[in-house]
């Protein structure tokens, strides 16, 4: 998938937070674009270990990916969470995410 452009991601953001005040209320507005655009459940490689991407959560400050891999269970951030290639649907939403956080 190729990059989206500057421009592009902060129509995204500026969608994303149009009602928002406040760092807290415009990382709720991304969330709920990412979890209602990215396609879930996906597989990536995280630590070279293939996990299964089973949702996105809103901690207290920040969007994690809740990653399984058998019975196991762990919260990854989605700013250092690795993409698979070919990126699954909705994938805009996490770059336009990680462009509002500065990564």
């Amino acid at each position: 998938m190729a990059s989206k452009g500057n421009a592009e991601l902060q129509a995204m953001i500026e969608e994303a937070t149009v009602d928002a005040y406040g760092d807290d209320e415009q990382l709720t507005g991304l969330f709920t674009m990412i979890e209602e655009h990215l396609a879930v459940p996906f597989t990536t490689t995280v630590l070279g270990v293939e996990v299964t991407v089973r949702k996105i959560d809103l901690t207290v400050d920040t969007i994690v990916a809740v990653c399984t891999r058998g019975r196991h269970r762990q919260r990854i951030d989605l700013l250092d969470l690795p993409l698979p290639t070919p990126a699954p649907d909705g994938t805009a939403w996490i770059d336009a995410y990680r462009h509002w956080a500065g990564r």
